[in-house]
């Protein structure tokens, strides 16, 4: 049965976009190979020393692909939905999860939850992170108002209602900033004293001098900014789940009524994802370095990205498949 949505849920804020980003017409296309995984919506992606890929499921199982694809096994069930994740320096495994919060999963499989709230207040989406060689971990919580379930709630709704973290290593949780359209991937400099930070529904990729600078524009992006990673090459590497949406672009700086209808449509009428794989890669003064634009027959909207050892590996909240190809 078709799920019903009603008017009443969305409480639009108008909100008129920035210009679009000129044409890329220099964009590189490289070939992409796949590997499908035992599951749904691999949403990020991880490596590990060996090679190894790890990426969070639909059904809450977090599975480690071996380096040539033959062998997967699963880490842990988390219950929930695992989206962001990252190393922590003791080795064990960073899960965020957007139902549960921060979790910590060591060697056995065993699950810690390190964070659910902060300032009283409950995590409702908490989506990707970046840690510091002494533990700290800064992550987001994309939205106070809707969860994984409803993230184009959020992107139509436009109300700003996300927040950026920090969990320092002695448990203490601080919110760093609030009133964040739908942020969403997080990364750290080489130096770690700048922290990058993806704003899904601003088209942009910030930046903050750390530990308390302001939130800059470091570059406007063509799309809806995901995950972001930094790469091995010292990259900061950004998975653009989508281009754009005219749709919604014409919507937002409108009387609100008007989102309120288009979340009530069907399904099939509602804007969706372009079948399009974007990534960029930036240095860390803000400098676009890679610009990719590329298809597969199966693989789209790429939501995690990580490169490693010359391999840039992604993850996809619409496939049941990884996605790889070769650093240009």
């Amino acid at each position: 049965m078709r799920r019903v949505r009603s008017p009443r849920q969305l409480s639009p804020v108008v909100w008129k976009p920035p210009p679009a980003t000129p044409a890329r017409a220099g964009a590189l296309a490289p070939e992409v190979g796949v590997v499908p995984v035992p599951g749904d919506g691999p949403e990020d992606v991880l490596v590990g020393d060996d090679g190894s890929v790890v990426a969070g499921l639909v059904d809450g199982r977090v599975v480690r692909v071996s380096a040539d694809g033959r062998t997967i096994t699963t880490v842990c069930d988390t219950g929930g939905r695992p989206l962001g994740l990252e190393w922590l320096p003791d080795g064990s495994l960073l899960v965020c999860d957007s139902r549960r919060g921060l979790l910590r999963v060591d060697a056995e499989g065993n699950i810690e939850e390190l964070a659910t709230e902060a300032d009283g207040q409950p995590f409702v989406f908490c989506n990707n992170a970046a840690v510091t060689a002494d533990g700290t971990i800064y992550f987001t919580d994309s939205s106070a108002r809707f969860g994984i379930d409803e993230w184009k709630a959020d992107l139509l709704e436009h109300s700003s209602t996300g927040r950026l973290l920090r969990r320092t290593p002695d448990g203490a949780v601080d919110v760093l900033r609030t009133g964040m359209s739908f942020p969403n991937g997080v990364a750290l400099s080489a130096d770690e004293k700048r922290l990058f930070v993806a704003e899904t529904s601003s088209y942009r990729l910030l930046r903050m001098d750390l530990p308390d600078g302001e939130l800059t524009e470091a570059a406007a992006l063509p799309g809806f900014p995901d995950n972001i990673a930094r790469g091995s090459d010292g990259l900061i590497w950004v998975a653009v789940a989508s281009p754009r949406d005219a749709v919604l672009d014409f919507l937002l700086p409108r009387h609100p009524v008007l989102r309120k209808l288009a979340w009530a449509l069907p399904d099939a009428l509602q804007p969706k994802p372009k079948k399009v794989i974007t990534i960029q890669a930036y240095d860390d003064t803000g400098r676009l370095v890679h610009d990719i634009v590329t298809r597969h027959p199966d693989f789209s909207m790429p939501t995690g990205v990580r490169e490693a050892g010359g391999t840039v590996w992604l993850g996809s909240l619409d496939t049941s498949c990884l996605a790889w190809f070769p650093t240009p």
